[in-house]
């Protein structure tokens, strides 16, 4: 591979290896399990596995659970099925941030002992006070200069428990002068009397993570800690303190472009909000961009996968066009998805001249891109289901579909020509009447003749009944995100349940998760939630039209 198509973290981790900063490659995904992960961290697990299996490395998977007020065990189990999902496979390299709970309490003993860090009992309206602006330098604690022996002291009381939360802090003695904010006396240790996942009330104090994650990356052996942009600012306190706990070839930060995608929802605050409010069912609601909620709907790993080399790795922010993920998970799903018949709005058609009673079976390929998915057989008869959209009394020109007196195709079946309707009090259509051509069996006439309208169908007498969702984004693209208030603005249109559609028998077997493109209507999948055996519930995971166009290589 050239120099110039590798991204810049595998031509720095080239220049790491050559050099021999290091002879190998260890990088790790370390998630905060506080809520679901969502599209963006699926570039940050791809981009770290990826990295490790294109070196022959290691990939750690690693729980940064340093904060129990936030952390619950739904998250993590939610977070390990998303990543094994992906196809990221950390093998046993499972860990947590909890694991070096000690260590990190003896690299801050190291740091007092070395007066590299001070007890501090400044209130957190003093803290910021006290912290500096952008363009003004900090003031000193009045506690900095406390004795080695006193912050000893105070922060083993803070340790054993006799400290209230909030009371005091341990500070990393830097540069309040600091143009970087984040090197300006920041907090390393914080007192929280709370229980932990883990480690239980062992601990009432808890690392930053600016503090814990370079000890993290260190005691595992990391060689690259990839991280997004935001860390930037934080990389002179993660060296600061790799070299003040006198760690030998420590871990180096990189840092690479978050994933954003246009008019989405994956803010973990707003998220919750929603699923607290009852406006999304859950995190995993299909509307939503969370790995659980692509899952749902029906993307795929490799659709996922295909996206994120798509976006590409910079050090530049940029936005994606969510059209580019439905491109995706078409072109994933196009030579592997069943092609089959369902009608959504149903309306009856009724085929006058046609054997009473009798009901045949006819030949259908699964799909025609991809022979090696076989056919089916599929019932047919005088009663059929089409989509009410498929008939107009009075059409516009270039209309192709039924309309009196003009004959289509019934898709794999029959020439038929329409009749006249049937309509209720209120002016609706309840049944259109045709006639069929028997010698056009397999939708194909023997004299030759053509039609320009193909309509598809199911029997009416044969088919199965189930619910199907059809989404829209959950926020309203015209108007943006947020509103001025900073709320979300909400589509109401985001979800359509429709509770009649009308499917080939074969549907109505499907699985959670079972994939199909329904012809004309996009590719759906069996809900893995709201299913049951012998009633699925489809949702839609993407229309067939696109309006995103590949850029030429």
């Amino acid at each position: 591979m050239s120099e110039e198509s590798r991204n810049f973290i595998e031509q720095e981790i080239d220049k790491d290896l050559k050099e021999g900063v290091y002879d190998h490659v260890v990088t790790r995904f370390p998630p905060e399990p506080n809520g679901f992960l969502h599209i963006g961290h699926a570039k940050s697990i791809l981009l770290n596995y990826g990295l490790a299996k294109e070196y022959n490395g290691k990939f750690n998977m690693r729980f940064d659970d340093t904060n129990p007020t936030k952390e619950k065990s739904e998250f993590m189990d939610a977070i390990i099925e998303d990543v094994n999902w992906l196809g990221a496979d950390y093998e046993d390299r499972l860990f947590h941030a909890s694991d070096y709970f000690d260590k990190m309490y003896e690299n801050a003993v190291k740091l007092i002992k070395k007066g590299k860090a001070y007890v501090s009992e400044l209130t957190a309206e003093e803290m910021r006070e006290y912290r500096g602006t952008l363009t003004e330098p900090g003031k000193n604690d009045p506690n900095r200069d406390r004795s080695v022996e006193e912050n000893l002291r105070l922060f083993e009381e803070m340790k054993n428990g006799s400290v209230e939360d909030g009371a005091m802090t341990l500070r990393a003695k830097i540069d309040m002068a600091s143009p970087n904010i984040n090197m300006r006396d920041p907090i390393i240790y914080r007192v929280a009397h709370m229980t932990h996942a883990r480690t239980g009330d062992k601990w009432c104090i808890y690392p930053m993570y600016d503090f814990a994650h370079p000890i993290e990356d260190a005691e595992e052996g990391i060689t690259h800690s990839i991280c997004t942009l935001e860390f930037e600012d934080h990389r002179p306190l993660y060296d600061w303190v790799k070299i003040e706990c006198e760690y030998e070839n420590p871990p180096r930060q990189i840092e690479f472009a978050k994933l954003y995608l246009q008019n989405v929802v994956t803010g973990k605050r707003y998220i919750k909000k929603l699923v607290e409010d009852g406006i999304v069912d859950g995190w995993d609601d299909p509307r939503l961009v969370s790995i659980a909620a692509l899952r749902r709907r029906g993307f795929t790993p490799e659709s996922i996968q295909k996206f994120v080399e798509l976006c590409g790795v910079s050090k530049a922010n940029s936005t994606a066009d969510y059209a580019m993920l439905e491109y995706c998970i078409r072109e994933d799903l196009k030579p592997k998805a069943k092609r089959m018949m369902a009608i959504l709005d149903p309306v009856k058609l009724i085929i006058d001249n046609y054997p009473e009673g009798q009901i045949e079976m006819l030949p259908i390929e699964n799909n025609k891109e991809a022979p090696e998915l076989g056919s089916r057989e599929i019932p047919f008869g005088k009663e059929l289901w089409i989509e009410r959209e498929d008939f107009m009394e009075e059409p516009p020109k270039k209309y192709f579909r039924l309309f009196p007196g003009n004959e289509v195709r019934l898709m794999n079946a029959y020439f038929v020509t329409c009749t006249g309707c049937v309509k209720d009090a209120d002016g609706n259509v309840t049944e259109i009447h045709c006639t069929y051509d028997p010698e056009t069996k397999g939708g194909d006439s023997p004299d030759g003749r053509k039609v320009k309208g193909t309509i598809h169908w199911v029997s009416a007498k044969e088919c199965g009944e189930a619910t199907v969702r059809l989404y829209e984004n959950i926020i309203d693209e015209e108007k943006g995100v947020y509103n001025e208030d900073g709320s979300l603005n909400l589509n109401p249109n985001s979800i359509t349940v429709i509770e009649n559609a009308k499917l080939e028998p074969e549907l109505m077997e499907a699985k959670a998760y079972d994939k199909f493109q329904f012809v004309r209507n996009g590719f759906f999948c069996v809900d893995s939630k709201d299913s049951k055996d012998g009633a699925p519930v489809f949702n839609r995971i993407v229309s067939l039209k696109s309006s995103f166009v590949l850029p030429k290589a």
